[in-house]
């Protein structure tokens, strides 16, 4: 009894401060709070997400002030193709010391961080972009065949024009399943807008500041995955997952006519996470079904794929997986 007491007081402590991050974040990164919400919880989650869209959206804005406000040291890499594995990575370099002895000193890259934005990800080559499959994986990158441990926490949140193709390298498969979600940075609306301008052209900007340290992020992250999740929660996770995948046996006939490639386990995953995520964000001490309609877009969107047929129709990705959410829950979508 008195542990879960503990528990429930330490849930609520973390979400008071989240509130206020979130608050802080605000005054720098007007609107859009579900983006806010699932970059947050990509930190709480220890995981990644990749930000698609169009420029001047406020996305390097967005997680220079995350670095900030969660205590992270944090670095920027501009994606570029002419980007080799060892700008990301770092490298050896050979020096000679007043003795006349030589010996080799790594010199570490902008990986070496605790918030890693990789901005335009999809325009380095796949050589390039295969550098941080390890580091996003297991937090660890080798180097002239030592392994040398990430900062704690470590994850990478990278951008994407879904506009511009040329001269871009799509990133594959397996690497899009390293992201715990995708978000979609949209147009804010006219009131929105309107306060951006007012709040970003002045003669005094809004500064954000920081109200966690990585500790005491770590010790949230370790809380997330205490957080309990009902068993109903977990059986519309599992029917959620496994209707999306063209062929299983629970999969609509929706699903079997237009998806090529189903999300997989890590999918299952990636929505635990975020639905407690979710959860600690608005307050709350345990995920619902509603939750996991929530996520079920930024976690499954980028671990499915349509077939030839559906895109020559036109059929939208994120408007089945939100059908599929729909029925195995039999909870509406949020428009």
């Amino acid at each position: 009894m008195a542990e879960a007491e503990d528990l429930v007081a330490a849930i609520e402590a973390v979400e008071e401060k989240l509130a206020q991050a979130k608050s802080s974040i605000t005054k720098r990164f007007v609107g859009q709070e579900q983006v806010v919400d699932l970059t947050l919880s990509a930190l709480l989650c220890s995981g990644h997400a990749l930000l698609i869209g169009l420029p001047g959206l406020g996305k390097t804005r967005l997680v220079e002030t995350l670095s900030t406000v969660m205590g992270l040291h944090g670095n920027r890499i501009q994606f570029t193709p002419d980007l080799m594995p060892a700008d990301i990575l770092g490298s050896e370099v050979l020096e000679t010391s007043e003795d006349g002895t030589r010996a080799f000193r790594f010199l570490p890259g902008p990986v070496f961080c605790q918030l890693l934005m990789a901005d335009e990800i999809n325009r380095a080559s796949p050589r390039t972009q295969s550098a941080l499959l390890q580091a996003m994986q297991e937090k660890v990158v080798t180097v002239a065949g030592e392994n040398r441990s990430l900062g704690k926490p470590f994850s990478v949140l990278a951008t994407q024009n879904p506009i511009e193709q040329e001269g871009t390298y799509p990133l594959p498969e397996a690497q899009l399943d390293r992201f715990l979600v995708k978000i979609d940075v949209t147009y804010p609306d006219r009131d929105t807008e309107r306060e951006i301008l007012l709040s970003t052209t002045g003669a005094i900007e809004e500064e954000a500041h920081a109200v966690f340290t990585a500790e005491e992020l770590l010790q949230a992250q370790v809380l997330l995955r205490r957080m309990p999740v009902g068993d109903s929660v977990v059986e519309t996770i599992l029917d959620l997952v496994r209707a999306c995948r063209p062929d299983d046996v629970t999969a609509p006939q929706s699903v079997k006519d237009s998806v090529s490639w189903g999300p997989g386990p890590r999918a299952a995953q990636a929505l635990m996470l975020t639905v407690r995520a979710r959860a600690m964000l608005q307050g709350r001490l345990a995920p619902s079904s509603e939750d996991v309609i929530a996520c079920a877009q930024p976690v499954l969107s980028h671990r499915m794929g349509l077939n030839f047929a559906a895109r020559a129709r036109g059929d939208s990705l994120d408007g089945l997986i939100a059908d599929v959410a729909a029925s195995v829950s039999g909870v509406e979508a949020a428009a």
